[in-house]
């Protein structure tokens, strides 16, 4: 039979179908997410140029200490949240140049709870006006909320003293 499965001789008998299969004991994630937006006075092409050079995050981004490239879209983040030190590697998810940028932080051995995504949007509202929103979602800890907006108002300040 040219193209067809063959199951001659396989053993079907595996565990009783009655039997229960053990349970994983997992924790589900404690999520923090949180929006905001900011008008920056300054081009979109200029704004998303700032905000793609991520080894200047930690100018804006208080919790991030030091940015180091591995390639095109991977990224190690050294990060200091409540007093403790955490390294991951983000992921540049999307990229659709002067419109959006997502990332997140991949799965790591050490911190396996830890887990951030993050996307970013530019609106040119002129040819010298641009609106930032910023979406994050973490389970680091700490209110999100607050942090977005000292973020974008720290990233404002970086922009528009340029």
């Amino acid at each position: 039979m040219a193209g067809g499965a063959r199951f001659r001789n396989m053993n079907t008998r595996g565990s009783t179908p009655n039997k229960q299969m053990p349970k994983k004991e997992t924790r589900p994630l404690a999520m923090d997410a949180a929006e905001g937006s900011i008008v920056i006075k300054a081009p979109v092409t200029a704004v998303y140029k700032c905000w793609l050079a991520f080894e200047d995050y930690p100018k804006f981004i208080t919790v991030i200490k030091r940015v180091r490239k591995l390639d095109a879209n991977h990224f190690v983040a050294s990060l200091s949240f409540n007093g403790r030190q955490h390294e991951t590697t983000l992921e540049m998810m999307l990229c659709v140049p002067e419109r959006r940028l997502a990332w997140r932080t991949l799965a790591d051995r050490r911190a396996p709870d830890h887990f951030a995504a993050g996307v970013v949007s530019f609106a040119s509202l002129s040819d010298q006006s641009t609106c930032v929103t910023l979406k994050l979602t973490s389970s680091f800890g700490g209110a999100v909320s607050r942090r977005i907006d000292k973020y974008l108002h720290n990233f404002k300040r970086l922009i528009e003293k340029q």
